[in-house]
């Protein structure tokens, strides 16, 4: 029948339409942040190598050693990860994709025998003599008003059924195309992986040995570990030293009596401001870095038990990278401490961005600096082959997560 007292529940329509379009919708939102994620991870591989694993002829110590292979194991576990969560993203869809073609190819063989069933009906009455007995034996003008409307209906009905087996069997014909897409996609990320995971494996191997190694001579590794962090922490202290000396200064020239801040004209006011509210989005000091080491205390990588601090981040760098200002300010001095690389001091307002381990100073104190601006090139070791930048942001003497402030550090 064409006519039907039951009302369609369009609440309900509507609600499964919002449904199904925000499931899709998030399934493809989390699949591009997966490839997001995976591209992010295989970058961050092939800076490792770049950076940490190119130059194969240094020699490093077998702390250094273990210390970044861990940092690129760690790395390739994450990237392991991302991939498997793709092929069970995908698997997901593929199981969705196969259930809604079963679904549709339901429907369309209702459909199919529904509009047999119309063809039908409709060639028994298809004679125009027919129809038009029909409308003239009504009773009268009303009945014969509704009969015509009932005809044209009918045939209305029958091309929206023969439109709706068209579409549907479109949907069908695109989600097959979607399905084959899917299972290249996921072949090739099966793929994909079993690479990764068989450099992982060739790399969990040497961390073996030198874990091996590192068992033998803890001792020493943890001597070595505490020398290099009281060298860290002399460097550190008189960092904040310098700092508290020119607040001081800062203070005695207008006079006023703070201990914990610098005495701010109003264009370092600006500068201050400015700063700040670029938070999160100043540029790094290099133009091509690795975070190699985070802000504050946290375990040694390798040798577990011993804890180590930082006032801010170390980043591996190409050799002779340039190193440059994040935000406009002053040069507030050169450091050159014994036993370490020179420093540079920048003030920004009552911030303090921090340069250390330069082979070369392209400032000298007093000098105006804008964002971006050269300031000197980071050291490289030659034993190591190794060139490592650290960074750190002080509000006035107290040191600051660099994170929290350079983009997407």
């Amino acid at each position: 029948m064409i006519y039907s007292n039951s009302k369609p529940n369009y609440c309900l329509l509507i609600t499964l339409f919002l449904g199904l379009y925000f499931y899709s919708f998030s399934q493809i939102t989390s699949r591009e942040k997966l490839e997001t994620q995976k591209k992010q991870l295989e970058n961050e591989i092939l800076k490792i190598n770049n950076l940490l694993f190119s130059n194969q002829k240094k020699k490093k110590s077998t702390l250094e050693e273990l210390e970044d292979l861990n940092f690129k194991i760690n790395v390739k576990k994450k990237l392991i990860n991302v991939s498997n969560n793709q092929v069970n993203d995908l698997e997901k869809s593929i199981k969705s994709n196969i259930n809604e073609i079963r679904k549709l190819e339901s429907d369309i063989n209702k459909l199919k025998d529904e509009y047999a069933k119309l063809i039908l009906k409709s060639y028994k009455s298809k004679s125009e003599i027919n129809r038009l007995m029909f409308i003239f034996s009504s009773k009268n003008f009303t009945q014969a008003y509704k009969r015509s409307n009932y005809i044209n209906q009918f045939a209305e009905y029958r091309k929206k059924q023969a439109e709706k087996i068209k579409i549907k069997s479109k949907n069908i014909q695109d989600l097959n195309f979607e399905l084959n897409k899917q299972k290249i996609s996921i072949d090739k990320i099966i793929d994909e992986n079993k690479l990764i995971k068989d450099r992982y494996e060739l790399d969990v191997k040497s961390q073996k040995k030198l874990i091996t190694v590192l068992k033998r001579k803890e001792k020493s590794f943890k001597n070595e570990i505490n020398k290099k962090q009281k060298r860290a922490d002399l460097l550190e202290n008189e960092i904040q030293r310098l700092i508290r000396i020119a607040i001081n200064e800062s203070n005695k020239k207008s006079r006023i009596n703070n201990i914990n801040e610098f005495s701010l004209t109003p264009e370092a006011k600006l500068i201050s401001e400015n700063f700040f509210s670029n938070k999160g989005n100043l540029p790094w000091p290099v133009e091509k870095g690795l975070l190699v080491q985070s802000f504050g205390k946290q375990r040694h990588p390798v040798v577990k038990t011993t804890i180590i601090k930082s006032n801010g981040v170390t980043l591996a760098t190409p050799q002779n990278e340039t190193v440059r200002a994040i935000f406009d300010g002053y040069v507030m001095s050169i450091l050159t401490f014994k036993g370490s690389n020179p420093t540079v001091l920048i003030q920004h307002g009552n911030y303090i961005t921090s340069y250390s381990n330069l082979s070369k100073v392209y400032v000298k104190k007093g000098d105006k600096v804008s964002s971006k601006e050269s300031v000197g090139e980071v050291f490289t070791n030659p034993s190591t082959g190794k060139s490592l930048l650290k960074f750190s942001i002080f509000k006035s003497s107290l040191p600051i997560n660099p994170k929290d402030w350079i983009y997407k550090l």
